[in-house]
């Protein structure tokens, strides 16, 4: 073989080995796997500062409100261990008693039936039971026409007047008139009519009953100044 062909053929074998690979042209596997780690400890760490915002912000919107722990009928006395203090979220359309009032119901009465695990509102309290000692509620049913069409408050002072009967009879004789206060007013969708809750005095309340329920009467609203 000539000094030319041996030349060739190791060129030739030369030509067929490949390279090895040049490993800096490799994907920096290990660069980008550190950086979606980075990457997820970072969102981790975020997604913890938004939940402990979230708590904070949870419990700074709480407050101590009073709950009624055990059943406490209308007009009972309410006791010590009738009220628990709770922390809770209240809705602001809802009017609680605060916790710090706890000791100062203590002794009061239930306005209202009471049930265990009810948040305690202001109206259900009172210290005054209507009716009152030498009292009596009675209720009147009343048309537009024989009411003001002025609406009615509690604690209005009101007259019930007797008016003239089906033939509309007028004597000379005055009108029997009984003075009275508001406690309550419901409207009757059903018949138009509206019931007027009123205390008066016990010796009174037999007659106006009796009057009411002939429905000739009138209720007249007196001045609300005083």
């Amino acid at each position: 073989m000539s000094m030319n062909t041996a030349q060739q053929a190791r060129d030739e074998v030369g030509a067929n080995i490949k390279a090895p690979p040049d490993h800096n042209h490799f994907p920096p596997l290990r660069r980008r796997r550190r950086r979606w780690v980075l990457a997820l400890c970072a969102a981790l760490v975020a997604a913890g500062g938004l939940g402990t915002a979230f708590a904070f912000t949870s419990v700074n919107d709480t407050q101590e409100v009073l709950v009624v722990s055990n059943d406490i009928k209308r007009g009972e006395t309410i006791e010590a261990g009738d009220l628990a203090v709770v922390r809770v979220s209240v809705d602001p359309a809802l009017t609680p008693v605060p916790g710090s009032q706890k000791a100062e119901l203590e002794g009061s009465r239930a306005a209202v039936d009471l049930w265990a695990g009810t948040l305690l509102t202001a109206q259900a309290v009172t210290d005054n039971l209507v009716p009152g000692e030498g009292e009596s509620l009675v209720g009147i049913s009343l048309t537009p026409a024989q009411m003001p069409s002025e609406p009615l408050y509690g604690g209005d002072v009101v007259r019930i007047v007797t008016t003239p009967g089906d033939q509309g009879e007028i004597t000379d004789r005055e009108p029997v008139t009984i003075e009275a206060t508001v406690v309550g007013v419901n409207r009757v969708e059903e018949t138009g009519e509206t019931v007027v809750d009123v205390s008066v005095p016990e010796a009174e309340a037999a007659e106006l009953a009796a009057r009411a329920a002939t429905g000739r009467v009138a209720l007249v609203l007196d001045a609300r100044e005083r």
